[in-house]
Parts: C-alpha cells; structure tokens; sequence
C-alpha cells in the first residue's frame, strides 16, 4: 500500500479507529517516506503503542514488539539457543554412539535450534513486506542497550556468533517510545524523527472516545472527557491518560450509567486512577466539584 500524503496517512490510522493530528500524521508520514525511525515521547497512555499498532494493522504488516524493562541486555533482545532441544540432540547422539563432536557441534549451532527474539524477527524477510518493529519504553533500560540498539538501527543489522551476521532485506518500520521515567540517549534520539505525544484537546479526545466506544451516548462521552481533562489538571501523582478515558467510558457503558454522577464516579475511580492516594484525594466532595465545574465548561450539545 503506497502513501504519498500525510492525508493518506490520516486516512489510513483512521480506518484502525485511530484519532491522528496533523503534526504526528506529519512525522508518521516522513518516517516512512524516508526510512527514518520514529521516536515517540510522552505521558504513559497518550497512544504512542497504539499508533505502531494501527500502523502495521493499517499496512498489513507484521508488528513485532520489544517489551523494554529493566537489564534487557542485547543477546535476549536478538537471539537465544533453545538449550532444552540441544541437551536432547546431545543426549540422543551420546546413545547412538560414534558422533563426530565437529559435526555435532555444528548441528547444535544451527537455525534449527535458534530462537529469534524481536530484533532478529525484524531482520528476517515477512509476508507483506518489513514488518514494524515496536521498541516499546526505551527508557526502561540502560545506556550499553541503548548504545548497541543504536548500532543495530543504523545498519539495520543484528550479529549471532555462530551464524554470522544477519541484515535486514528491506529496513523495517521502528517506533520507539518512552515515557520519559529517565533521559534518553542524545545519539539514539538524533537517529530518528521526534514528536512528542501530549494529552489531547478536549475536542480531539472526544473524537478518540467516540471512535473507540461509539456506543456511548453524545452526553455521556462529554462528560466523561470533560471530567478526565479537569481530573488531569489537579495534584495527582499519575494523571489518567487517553487510555484510562476509553476505558472508563467502557466501565460505565457496562454499568448502564447514562450521565455521571458523584456516586457513580466513587464506584468506578480505580478505572481512571491508578494510586490509592489520587482515589483517596478525588473521593467525596472533590469529584463533586471537579463534576461540577467540568459542566460548567462543557458547551450546549
């Protein structure tokens, strides 16, 4: 599938009931046509995964996901040996007897004992074409994986001892994302196109809301962006994202819940907030008045 405009873009993430402004259309749009990875930054559950999911749903493209975390390091990120199989296959020659240990050797460290982790997977030619590699919370891990990950994206290119080295045939589509727990890396940063993802207007969330949970009703999805962008404008350790807003809407379309109300919103807090301390502070009397002056602010349907 060709894009030739950031309105194809629009138009394509749309089709995956994903909500894109012109200024990420515009970098989504210029990191394909160039090649380039895309760095996404922002708050946890503004949409920066979503969007590698709606890309590669859009294109027909493998998604191929890195979950970072804390002591990744390069060779579980690429590649490991399925040690079970091996100690099998060595067992089993060992009761043959007469097993040239070169040709064993050889044996054993070969595709068919190899287990691809996400980086080597994006190497690999995929049905449809470059699949999209997903380097999800980047800043989860330390500065040698960022240095190697570095290395790895500007040739695009992953090396297994015993194998030698593995280049992509046609370069895969990157995304990464970070929630910005720590800095990243100036030179990983430079490597790719940057666009920071912030929480939407109220007009833009909306349209995201009635995109994801079009069942609820015009009244009901008001109100409910109207509170959550209020919420998000008071002292609280984890403000709720756009994904806490979806699911939100969901919880109460599932209760039956026409408009909000201050006893609605107690019983249902823990699908927008996610610390005991920002429930116990929003309870009572301050959901009534965030309740309150959100419809205040909201505008005659």
């Amino acid at each position: 599938m060709t894009i030739n405009s950031i309105d194809d873009v629009q138009r394509l993430l749309a089709g995956q009931n994903y909500v894109c402004g012109r200024a990420l259309a515009t970098v989504v749009f210029l990191s394909l046509r160039l090649g380039r990875p895309l760095f996404l930054e922002g708050e946890a559950g503004t949409g920066k995964t979503e969007i590698a999911k709606a890309i590669a749903a859009a294109l027909g493209r493998k998604l191929i996901r890195l979950q970072c975390y804390e002591g990744l390091d390069a060779a579980s990120a690429v590649y490991e040996w399925n040690f079970a199989e091996q100690m099998i296959a060595i067992r089993t020659a060992e009761a043959a007897g007469g097993a040239d240990r070169k040709d064993l050797k050889t044996e054993l460290f070969s595709e068919e004992y190899l287990i691809e982790r996400p980086l080597l997977q994006a190497m690999r030619p995929q049905e449809g074409g470059a699949p999209v590699l997903l380097i999800d919370e980047i800043d989860r891990t330390d500065e040698p994986f960022e240095a190697f990950l570095l290395e790895a994206l500007s040739d695009f290119q992953v090396t297994v001892p015993e194998l030698g080295t593995i280049k992509a045939p046609e370069t895969p589509i990157v995304i990464l994302t970070s929630n910005r727990t720590r800095e990243v890396h100036d030179a990983l940063k430079r490597r790719c196109l940057y666009h920071w993802v912030d929480y939407p207007s109220f007009d833009r969330e909306l349209e995201i809301l009635q995109a994801r949970a079009p069942e609820a009703q015009e009244t009901l999805s008001r109100e409910v962006v109207a509170f959550v962008q209020k919420l998000r404008t008071e002292d609280l350790f984890k403000r709720p994202g756009v994904a806490e807003t979806i699911d939100w809407a969901k919880c109460l379309l599932a209760l039956d819940v026409i408009d909000l109300s201050p006893e609605v919103i107690a019983d249902t807090l823990g699908a927008i907030l996610k610390y005991q301390d920002d429930i116990a502070r929003i309870e009572g009397s301050e959901a009534q008045r965030i309740l309150k002056e959100a419809r205040a602010e909201l505008a005659p349907v």
